[in-house]
């Protein structure tokens, strides 16, 4: 076996053995997650996101598929990614106020009943940190999918948040896992709303 096929295998073998832990510890996270997420929506509020680099991305994957469809057409979802806007994002950052990015958009679009959705792959942010404070002064209730265990932004949840947390895993490890977490989720919210 080559170096490089060897390397490839050990990618693979890690994922694997990551994927293994995080189903067998969070599972109930991710239903109780979903019920929010059920629960905001059916009490006519949206879902907002945000999330830093890389994550940004499964923020924007699950916006799409609430928005468009996921597995089966069904009515529109709604559900807003505030990392996706470049030129709101970049004017606030403009005005060295990088740790209100998410935390001033939340304060002028959130309103109670909506859920604030903050997808972290590398660590807790400042700026996530702020929009969470934000979103509880708004009155919404916070989900918290995180490649890490136990962090600073674990002491802000209330009692009506959800956090689901992976073993505190690297960006890289943590994606796949993160958008396998994301699909599930997606998933349960379809067949508790549509069925099927």
């Amino acid at each position: 076996m080559s170096e490089t096929e060897n390397l490839i295998n050990q990618l693979f073998a890690s994922h694997m053995e990551h994927t293994a832990q995080a189903a067998s510890t969070v599972g109930p996270a991710i239903e109780q997650a979903a019920d929010a997420f059920v629960n905001a929506l059916l009490n006519d509020g949206k879902i907002v996101t945000c999330a830093n680099g890389n994550a940004n991305v499964i923020a924007q994957y699950f916006c799409t598929a609430f928005l468009n469809r996921f597995e089966q057409d069904r009515p529109a979802l709604p559900a807003i990614n505030l990392g996706a806007d470049a030129t709101t994002y970049s004017a606030i950052c403009r005005d060295n106020r990088f740790n209100d990015t998410f935390s001033r958009q939340v304060k002028a679009i959130g309103k109670p009943g909506d859920l604030l959705f903050v997808i972290v792959d590398d660590g807790h942010k400042a700026n996530l940190i702020q929009a969470i404070q934000a979103a509880h002064d708004r009155e919404m209730n916070v989900v918290v999918l995180s490649a890490r265990e136990k962090s600073d932004i674990t002491s802000l949840m209330h009692s009506e948040d959800h956090e689901i947390a992976l073993n505190d895993l690297s960006p890289t490890e943590a994606s796949p896992l993160l958008l396998l977490v994301i699909n599930a989720l997606c998933s349960l919210v379809d067949g508790k709303l549509f069925g099927g």
